[in-house]
């Protein structure tokens, strides 16, 4: 593949040396491997050849791939997540660890912890200490890739398309052209993300790397409020009313029934 080609990849990842399955995008290999997510739209991966967005491994493979064929590839810690760095390993005090954590009953070896701003994993925790690792969980694996490059992205329009579905994980965009310029209506969901502005930030660099944008705008349409029709909104007060179109708020249909 050539750098800057986007492809589909569909890929199953995992450890080299237990054989366990990390990640896949294959729907029928995590059901497989008793690691189905319900819920979960299994979907092939989205990625620009060369861009520097996976580990070189990974990477170096694709420039030399051939789409719609199975490729089987090991990587090395050096070329993956690189090797375990001892200086990234603290040991804390529990009392210390405790003041980072909210519910103290979320803790558990190998959970995610944050002490001080920094992301890493609960390794040790006994005696009243606590050791964190704040190497990346993959560091020091080698890794196994099973995959196969399922399409090639051709057309402007198309590109476009993937590139906005892969880095905001949203559907629906309306995309439009003016020459080099583009004119994108992002989707009603997306209004509502809060990351949105950081994504729409990225999207702009993304999209005048791998498709020469010139101006990029972004369009958000807020719908109006449907308003409920006035009559509808009247209820009678009387809850002995039968008439469902009653409109009177002191309508004495109850009373009138009791005088007969």
């Amino acid at each position: 593949m050539e750098e800057g080609t986007i492809v589909h990849v569909e890929y199953d990842l995992y450890n080299a040396e237990s054989g366990d399955l990390i990640e896949t995008t294959r729907e029928d290999v995590a059901k497989e491997h008793d690691m189905h997510q319900e819920g979960r739209n299994y979907t092939p991966l989205v990625c620009v050849v060369g861009a520097g967005n996976l580990i070189s491994g990974f990477e170096d493979s694709l420039l030399e791939a051939e789409a719609d064929k199975d490729i089987s590839l090991e990587i090395a810690p050096a070329d993956a997540y690189g090797e375990k760095d001892p200086d990234q390993i603290e040991t804390i005090s529990i009392d210390k660890l405790l003041r980072h954590v909210r519910d103290p009953k979320s803790l558990y070896i190998g959970g995610p912890v944050t002490v001080e701003g920094r992301q890493g994993t609960l390794s040790y925790l006994a005696a009243g200490r606590a050791r964190i690792d704040y190497n990346h969980p993959m560091a020091g694996r080698s890794l196994k890739y099973d995959y196969k490059i399922v399409k090639v992205i051709e057309g402007k329009e198309e590109k476009v398309a993937a590139l906005l579905e892969a880095n905001t994980g949203q559907e629906g965009f309306e995309v439009s052209f003016d020459g080099d310029d583009i004119s994108i209506v992002v989707p009603q969901t997306m209004l509502f993300d809060p990351n949105a502005a950081m994504q729409k930030f990225r999207l702009v660099t993304v999209l005048r790397d791998s498709v020469e944008a010139g101006k990029v705008s972004f369009v958000e349409v807020h719908e109006p409020r449907v308003a409920v029709d006035e009559e509808e909104e009247k209820s009678c007060e009387n809850p002995t009313c039968e008439d469902p179109s009653c409109d009177t708020p002191d309508c004495d249909d109850g009373d009138k029934s009791e005088e007969e």
